[in-house]
């Protein structure tokens, strides 16, 4: 009976000091200036900090239950599949995940998660420990296309002639392509090389492919519009 009381409060004093210990925990975290949560491997949240709950202007109990990926976008669609070999290997190794969210206010961010599975034991399935990098700035969106230069522009007759060029063919060949005479062929090639400021056939050529005069990637080369 003794024993019995012992193992009792003893069980009793485990209980109060992990709790003791995982109140101090969250008090520590929610110090913590990075964003930080606890999913377990489904992808429910079971604990939250602050700093992550900010992210989406809630409180931390408002994240609790909810599922990361509703909170997060994926950018890289390998990740998942990296963490479930992982997870099937009994590895606790740390992977990082570019991700994007909308976070309070709307704002679009995007940054970088670092995931780490975690367990008392190599035999549980582990949680994901999960903490947030945002990108200071978002990559710059790719220009936009310049538009073409006034001397880029060229009738149907010369994009036609062009792209006979392009294909190696002869201003005989030409002329009987497009009905002209090598001399009428002579003469637009001789006014588009002035116009474009190039010496020969080939910079003439490479020129009409700059100012996108004639499609890219297709062979036979053609116009880019059709003409």
């Amino acid at each position: 009976m003794q024993l019995m009381i012992d193992c009792e409060t003893g069980a009793e004093s485990w209980y109060e000091r992990a709790v003791v210990w995982r109140n101090r925990t969250l008090r520590l975290l929610d110090h913590v200036p990075v964003p930080i949560a606890v999913c377990e491997y489904g992808g429910r949240i079971i604990l939250a900090n602050r700093a992550m709950a900010a992210e989406f202007g809630l409180l931390t109990g408002e994240l609790l239950q909810r599922k990361i990926l509703d909170l997060f976008t994926l950018r890289d669609s390998a990740t998942l599949p990296v963490l479930a070999e992982a997870v099937r290997l009994h590895r606790r190794s740390q992977y990082d995940a570019r991700v994007s969210w909308t976070a309070a206010g709307g704002v679009e961010r995007q940054g970088e998660m670092n995931v780490a599975l975690v367990s008392d034991t190599a035999e549980e399935r582990p949680n994901l420990l999960l903490s947030l990098r945002t990108y200071a700035t978002l990559p710059a969106p790719p220009p936009p296309a310049a538009p073409p230069a006034p001397c880029a522009a060229v009738s149907p007759t010369e994009a036609r002639i062009l792209a006979a060029a392009a294909r190696g063919a002869t201003t005989a060949r030409i002329g009987k392509e497009i009905g002209l005479t090598t001399d009428g062929v002579n003469y637009h090639l001789a006014r588009l090389s002035r116009r474009w400021h190039v010496p020969n056939r080939t910079a003439l050529v490479a020129r009409a492919y700059a100012y996108g005069v004639l499609a890219a990637d297709v062979w036979p080369p053609e116009p880019a519009h059709r003409v």
